[in-house]
């Protein structure tokens, strides 16, 4: 788990980190500083610490330092970086203290060769892969189970890099996207379920991987397609070699993804962030309407489904409330009551849009609940009327094992409380979540719509042999609301 002595920590998710990789054909230019807008597109993913390292083609060399892309580079640094094929970091840390030692990208230099790593995601076996390596005369320097998976692409490194990767990832098990670098080489791998995110991009000279698609615009790119489950990219000048590394198993993205860890300006799996966030809304607003005189947004993961909401129940959409965005994430607050006490300071309610008002308030997640509780509070003393709340995602009852910081099952305020308890304790005069069904409606209802990178796609219900159409079926891993995940779990989950 995260350290709680920063100031946005109190109830969200934290998505644990993104990727990028870069390859250009010029190998006179340097990759360093597309490197950097890119990594700014994906600051939203990881907070705690950043690095990219680049090849020139002969040797790799790196940066790798805690704190936020804008303050780790500056253009002498990014200038040193000399290399025509680059890959990137950001991390957002679950070990309790953020160090150096699990900064991002990895690099592992032998005889055979030279290789780096970046890495989304996490791994259900990383216990067992570190032990089997450390009985093989393998050391490790960090807590991430990143390194367990560069070790053993090293460990295999004789065979060929194609050969070693190949064989690496058919023995690790869990969430992946990887960006992996050698002297002379880009190559990009999805996990067999799809369930952490990555793309690959156009440059007027070169490639790109990302997380998002946001960070290929960030660059001048365009997105070509996403990186398919159990795909294999490998980007070098004669171009893009595909290939799939093992049997095709049931495609499981992060549903939360589309909740709340992207950009909205993103597009993953087809499918655009904001129109999804806008169908749930819409969906919410059908499964548990209330009669109200206004409809706002918890910025900013929220505002997408309150538009939906209010375009869907006709009630008139407000800003409602501001985000204060220039909260240094080193604010100590030692004591639970002041980690609470700083949603005063991030959050604020205008007056104007709430004073003697019946308010629809929409958020993307109830966690732990004590955000929530604030927000009404600060709603009231605006001048609220009412305050019905409304959740644009299932309640959080289940832990993540696959790249989410997820709390203990026990502080899971859906797991252990009924929604109308939970109700009562946030202080609103109605609570509901949408519905599992009506999630996955409104996600699907936006594949076709937004399937502008490639060919029209039949709907998962006429890929499914079973014909089931239904949530449990749906191509999306819903581990944190059902308890169902899309592999069974062995050991321990590996610590990023």
């Amino acid at each position: 788990m995260n350290t709680h002595s920063e100031c946005e920590t109190e109830t969200k998710l934290r998505e644990k980190c993104g990727v990028i990789g870069i390859y250009l054909t010029d190998h006179e230019m340097n990759a360093s500083r597309l490197a950097y807008y890119g990594l700014q597109s994906l600051q939203h993913r990881g907070q705690e610490s950043t690095g990219i390292a680049v090849s020139d083609g002969e040797r790799l060399d790196q940066i790798r330092e805690l704190g936020l892309v804008a303050d780790v580079y500056n253009n002498d640094n990014l200038a040193a970086l000399k290399g025509y094929i680059a890959i990137g970091h950001v991390l957002y840390s679950t070990s309790g203290k953020a160090t150096i030692e699990n900064a991002q990208p990895f690099v592992s230099r032998s005889k055979l060769g030279n290789v780096a790593i970046a890495h989304n995601g996490s791994l259900v076996n990383a216990e067992p892969m570190k032990e089997f390596l450390e009985e093989t005369g393998s050391t490790f320097t960090s807590s991430s189970d990143t390194e367990v998976i560069i070790k053993l692409i090293a460990k295999n490194y004789k065979k060929g890099l194609e050969r070693a990767l190949t064989d690496t990832i058919q023995l690790i098990k869990g969430s992946f996207a990887l960006a992996v670098m050698t002297e002379k080489t880009l190559i990009g791998a999805r996990d067999p379920n799809g369930i952490r995110p990555l793309c690959l991009g156009k440059l007027k000279n070169g490639w790109v991987l990302a997380s998002e698609s946001c960070a290929i615009d960030a660059m001048g790119g365009d997105l070509v397609r996403d990186i398919e489950p159990g795909e294999i990219v490998i980007i070098n000048d004669d171009g893009v070699l595909s290939f799939n590394f093992g049997e095709k198993t049931a495609k499981k993205t992060c549903i939360f993804e589309y909740v709340y860890f992207a950009r909205p300006d993103s597009i993953m799996d087809g499918i655009g962030v904001l129109e999804a966030r806008i169908k749930m809304g819409e969906v919410l607003a059908r499964e548990s309407g209330v009669t109200a005189d206004v409809v706002i947004g918890v910025p900013d993961s929220g505002l997408g489904a309150a538009m939906g909401y209010s375009r869907a129940s006709g009630i008139p959409y407000a800003m409602g409330i501001v985000k204060n965005k220039y909260i240094g994430r080193t604010f100590i607050a030692p004591s639970q009551e002041e980690r609470e006490q700083m949603v005063f300071v991030k959050l604020n309610a205008l007056k104007s849009d709430l004073d003697g008002k019946r308010v629809v308030i929409i958020d993307d997640s109830i966690v732990r609940g004590t955000t929530s509780r604030r927000l009404i509070q600060i709603l009231r003393k605006a001048g609220a009327k009412e305050v019905h709340f409304r959740i644009s995602s299932p309640p959080v009852k289940y832990p993540c094992y696959f790249g989410i910081d997820t709390p203990a099952r026990a502080e899971l305020i859906s797991a252990t409380h009924e929604i109308e308890e939970i109700r009562q304790a946030i202080g609103a005069d109605s609570l509901a979540f949408i519905s599992m069904d009506g999630m996955i409606e409104a996600l699907q209802s936006c594949e076709w719509e937004e399937e502008t990178t490639k060919e029209k796609k039949p709907s998962r219900a006429a890929n499914d042999k079973n014909g089931d159409s239904g949530a449990s079926n749906c191509g999306y891993c819903q581990g944190c609301f059902l308890g169902e995940y899309p592999m069974p779990m062995i050991g321990e989950l590996g610590k990023r």
